[in-house]
């Protein structure tokens, strides 16, 4: 157990600044600090820091528009995020993107999304890419369970089947796409019973469970750097804010009984209750670890109301096509 103290950590403290940066993302878009929609990733950390844990700062990652939790957990300057959602000329677009485009190519994050599905076809694209390089490059695709209902999820699990793509599907499976609850969305719970078509693993894991996520993640991502080719893994979690939200919170469309139960699994009160039980970390080595994020996130605003606007001149810079 030694040897996972550090790992155990690492991600305990990247589960709390996620949380933390969207729960302030929240009250400084209410507060007209911060522009454009939110979509919180708050409850589902264990997904993203246990699937980033497993690999390398040259494999590669697709988001989606419930991105901060992925680029946190690759390795993204939130104070450059921050400046992003605040809409600043030192944002990583720039202030030109807002909260659902923010990418860091120098850590393998190639971009949230705001397109449902859209981080897919990208995902197979960069896993062909580590292919042909032939350095034994992952690539990992996060997407939704309402992505699952889109094209592209079928296209992309059929030619990464047929290519080997070393590729590993993570569907975030929160139980609902925006306000429509999986029962609505499929004729079955169960994302990971899509693989069976395409004859490659499928696996449902509990995605409140950081450890475990990690462990199934790191035999997938072996998987694909074998030459084997892709696995889908189903991560069951849930988020505990809403869909998404511009100047005003929106009103709550799920029952309390059910973000009740689902609290009661909270992924940072199981990963802080194992560290506390194994010797690993204190209760004041816990508190910190919040306070170190409180004092980061503190510096990452003050970086972001620093930063300038952009200015309307550069409307058009940096833009494909006019």
């Amino acid at each position: 157990m030694a040897s996972e103290s550090p790992l155990l950590a690492r991600m305990l403290h990247a589960m709390i600044l996620i949380r933390e940066f969207d729960e302030l993302a929240i009250k400084l878009r209410v507060a007209g600090k911060i522009y454009g929609a939110v979509h919180p990733y708050v409850g589902q950390e264990a997904v993203a820091v246990g699937v980033c844990s497993a690999l390398t700062p040259r494999d590669r990652v697709t988001s989606t528009h419930r991105g901060h939790g992925h680029c946190i957990a690759k390795g993204a300057d939130i104070r450059r995020m921050m400046a992003e959602l605040f809409g600043k000329v030192d944002g990583y677009c720039k202030g030109k993107g807002g909260s659902m485009h923010i990418a860091d190519f120098k850590v393998g994050m190639l971009g949230a999304n705001g397109i449902v599905g859209g981080g897919l076809p990208i995902a197979c694209g960069a896993a062909l890419a580590a292919q042909l390089e032939g350095r034994g490059d992952a690539t990992v695709c996060f997407f939704g369970d309402g992505a699952a209902a889109e094209g592209e999820f079928h296209e992309a699990l059929n030619i990464a089947a047929v290519w080997k793509l070393p590729i590993v599907f993570v569907c975030e499976n929160n139980q609902y796409a925006a306000n429509n609850a999986v029962a609505v969305q499929h004729p079955h719970a169960d994302i990971a019973g899509h693989a069976a078509a395409y004859q490659i693993p499928g696996i449902i894991v509990d995605g409140n469970d950081v450890v475990e996520v990690c462990r199934v993640t790191a035999e997938a991502v072996a998987r694909a750097r074998r030459g084997d080719g892709p696995t889908l893994l189903e991560c069951k979690t849930y988020r505990w804010h809403f869909h998404a939200m511009r100047a005003a919170v929106p009103p709550e469309t799920r029952e309390a009984a059910e973000i009740a139960e689902w609290k009661g699994r909270d992924p940072i009160a199981r990963l802080e209750a194992r560290t506390l039980a194994e010797g690993v970390l204190t209760a004041a080595e816990i508190a910190g670890l919040r306070q170190r994020v409180a004092a980061e996130l503190d510096d990452a605003v003050a970086f972001a109301e620093r930063s300038p606007f952009p200015d309307p001149k550069d409307l058009l810079v940096d833009m494909f096509a006019e």
